[in-house]
């Protein structure tokens, strides 16, 4: 086997050189026209200034197209939390609500829509229990069946999985809820 050393002379370098700084530009220009989005960071962030008039209580703001929750304290403090979505829009309800009820290990219940499309579902499932799909803690919402709750599954975070609610992760929504009040407004965008 015959090992062949390549001599790449100067005229040689300076015309391959070339010819790559030719292609470079329109390289260049397809990645810009591109399709493809370049995933620096999936979380858009919001400015509450932008949804709500005073700070109050605190603020959630859920923002289900790119699957972050907002989290701002009465004093300003903002952390954010990636979360589940509902698997699609119809199951999406926007817009304003509050918090009106807080619980550790809640049980839960399907609602109606969901025991006619899933009838093998459980009526009821105790707090606590592995197969809760409320997870470690819930915040109600004033929506009725609306929730912001941790998962136990920790696969649903970051995609389109629920009937509904937000999901977190049960250590994400334990955070959340030591910090959220009663009262604290809330957006789903």
């Amino acid at each position: 086997m015959s090992t062949e050393i390549r001599k790449v002379d100067r005229r040689g370098f300076i015309g391959s050189a070339s010819a790559a700084a030719l292609f470079a530009p329109s390289l260049l220009r397809a990645q810009e026209q591109s399709s493809v989005r370049r995933n620096v960071s999936s979380f858009l962030t919001h400015q509450w200034q932008d949804h709500f008039d005073k700070i109050g209580k605190g603020i959630l703001l859920s923002d289900t197209n790119t699957m972050v929750l907002q989290h701002w304290t009465a004093d300003g403090e903002m952390r954010i939390y990636p979360t589940s979505v509902p698997l699609s829009d119809d199951l999406t309800k926007r817009g304003y609500t509050e918090v009106v009820d807080k619980r550790v290990a809640p049980g839960w219940g399907p609602t109606p829509a969901m025991r006619i499309r899933n009838p093998e579902w459980p009526a009821y499932i105790q707090g606590g229990d592995p197969l809760n799909p409320l997870g470690s803690h819930a915040i109600y919402l004033s929506w009725q069946y609306y929730r912001i709750h941790g998962t136990q599954d920790t696969r649903k975070i970051g995609r389109k999985s629920s009937n509904g609610c937000i999901g977190l992760y049960n250590e994400h929504i334990a955070e959340v809820f030591s910090r959220t009040p009663v009262g604290t407004q809330v957006k789903l965008l």
